[in-house]
Parts: structure tokens; sequence; C-alpha cells
């Protein structure tokens, strides 16, 4: 599969154990990657570089949402880049559902692939997880016009039309339903984005879940987008 029009987007915050090992991997399919260091306070940077990923730096931590905003327009630069993959960094997400995402997307004529922890039973949430997470899908869809199952999956892939016109300004877990809305209000060529959802399975481990994936930073989701 052709992959070199493709730009992946990783935001980074203090992965140090796991960023080399995760870009490595992903180098094996994506030839261009992409990784925000927002304002890390180990050597995240370094070991993302050493890696062979390109890597921009805030000089203070802004937040996952302006991590992707800066990566895009970073990704945005290459006159050759069509799809944008936004990619977490601890570990998560797996390079294969991102070339069956980016299969989709070239086959269909789509615009933007969400990918979904819900089409399928390989990402073993817990039930009270699912349903915090899933009733935040109920608000979004309520308030964004869209019909999704998982609004708040890291791992989209965008087309380049979507990507330039983008502007996330949510910094923090809200960022989500941001992209959301700003996709589901979106026109191209007169009309609606065209997108769709695909399985992907995010896989849980001891380290992910410590780094931002319990049950709380779910139930922040929700907060945020009730007083945002």
């Amino acid at each position: 599969m052709k992959t070199d029009d493709v730009w992946l987007v990783v935001p980074l915050y203090n992965e140090a154990a796991v960023i080399a090992d995760v870009v490595r991997e992903a180098l094996q399919a994506f030839p261009n990657i992409v990784c925000v260091d927002d304002g890390s306070h180990d050597d995240s940077a370094v070991l993302a570089a050493a890696a062979g990923a390109h890597v921009v730096q805030h000089p203070v931590n802004l937040g996952q949402g302006a991590a992707l905003q800066t990566g895009i327009e970073y990704a945005l630069y290459d006159p050759s880049m069509s799809y944008v993959v936004t990619f977490d960094a601890d570990g998560q997400h797996q390079v294969q559902d991102v070339l069956d995402m980016l299969e989709r997307i070239r086959r269909d004529d789509l615009h933007v692939v969400f990918g979904s922890r819900f089409l399928d039973a390989r990402s073993e949430a817990s039930a009270l997880k699912r349903l915090v997470l899933k009733t935040a899908v109920v608000y979004t869809n309520l308030t964004t016009g869209t019909k999704l199952t998982d609004a708040h999956n890291g791992m989209r892939v965008l087309s380049r039309t979507v990507a330039e016109r983008l502007q996330i300004t949510q910094n923090g877990m809200a960022h989500a339903s941001e992209i959301v809305a700003q996709i589901g209000a979106m026109r191209v060529d007169g009309a609606p984005v065209r997108y769709a959802e695909a399985p992907v399975h995010v896989l849980y481990t001891d380290y992910s879940r410590a780094k931002g994936q319990s049950l709380w930073n779910s139930v922040n989701i929700l907060v945020e987008l009730i007083l945002r």
C-alpha cells in the first residue's frame, strides 16, 4: 500500500518509556512521522528523534489539542501529503488498524475515517468505562449532528482537504468532540464531509492506564463536554 503521502501525527508528553518502540514500529509502514513534544519533562523528544521521527517541541505543556494542531500544520507543509493520521504515543494503537483505515478511505473516496473501539470486541474496556464513553458519544452526536459509536478515540485518518480546514482550539480532552463538531459542520464543494468508522483495537496496558486511560479520564471527558 502507498504510504509515502501519509503523515502520522503523534502528540507526545512524558512517554520516554515507550515512544522509541512506538516510532520504530510505525516507521516499518509509515516513513513520515511527526511527534509533537508538548513540554515533556523527560527525554521523550530526544528518544523520538533518535528512533527516526520528526520532532516539534512546545516550550510548555499546551494540551493534546494544541499538539495535534501543531502536528497537522507541520504535515501540511509537505505538498505531497494526502492524509494525516492522529496516533497516540503510549503504544495503545495498532499500525495494522491504520493501514486498514487508509485502505477504506481510499477505496470509498471518504474525507475522514474515525477509529472505533465499539465496533468489535477486541478492546477490553471495563463495563463502567464503556458506559461513560458511550454517554459522551450520545452527547457529542446530539450536539454535532454526527452519528458515531466512539467520538473520543485518538485514531483518525483525515484527508488533506479536512486537515486544511481544522482549527483545534480545545486543548483538554474536549478537543476530540471539537474535531467531530468541526467535521460535522464542514462542507467540501458545497456538500457535507464524507466520513465512516472502522473497528480498531485499543490495547489497554498497565502503562497506558497509568498515563490517562483510566476510568477517571473518561469521566473527565464527560465533564469537559458538559462544561465547555
